[in-house]
């Protein structure tokens, strides 16, 4: 007959390279993490769409914010909708032309022309300062325009 030997347990586990293996993930994140950029300054309800794509390359997108500034910013700026590039609120429509000249000018000159513009627009903003935006936008030769929106749900 074959019998169990009773009051046999597992060796204990070596924890002594757990520390090691702790601080090279933390190390790995630390590398990999990529940090917001830009604070956002304006607040944006995005607008519902059926048919949506998304973009290839961010590197090489510029992204323009339009909305109403968030409760931070709106004892500076008001509550009316603003047009905020990169980290700053524009003053007038005639800085998105410089805008896009400087972001264009980081780009190497071969993809210049592959630079998408993105516009993140509140859906509540009106349509004439999207106007506006889109004039400036043609005067700075930027025509790769994309609408940023989200995904609308079906029932």
């Amino acid at each position: 007959m074959i019998r169990k030997k009773g009051g046999k347990s597992l060796p204990k586990i070596s924890t002594a390279s757990l520390p090691d293996i702790v601080f090279m993930l933390l190390f790995f994140f630390m590398v990999v993490t990529v940090m917001r950029d830009t604070e956002q300054m304006v607040s944006i309800a995005y607008p519902e769409a059926t048919e949506l794509q998304k973009l290839e390359k961010k590197s090489l997108v510029s992204y323009i914010n339009v909305g109403p500034p968030t409760t931070t910013w709106s004892t500076k700026y008001g509550t009316a909708p603003r047009v905020q590039l990169n980290d700053r609120i524009a003053n007038n429509m005639n800085e998105i032309k410089t805008f896009i000249v400087n972001e264009r000018s980081k780009l190497k000159e071969a993809l210049q022309p592959k630079m998408t513009t993105s516009l993140k627009v509140d859906r509540d903003t009106k349509m004439g300062i999207i106007s506006e935006i889109k004039t400036e936008l043609r005067k700075a030769s930027a025509l790769k325009i994309n609408y940023s929106a989200r995904q609308r749900e079906e029932f």
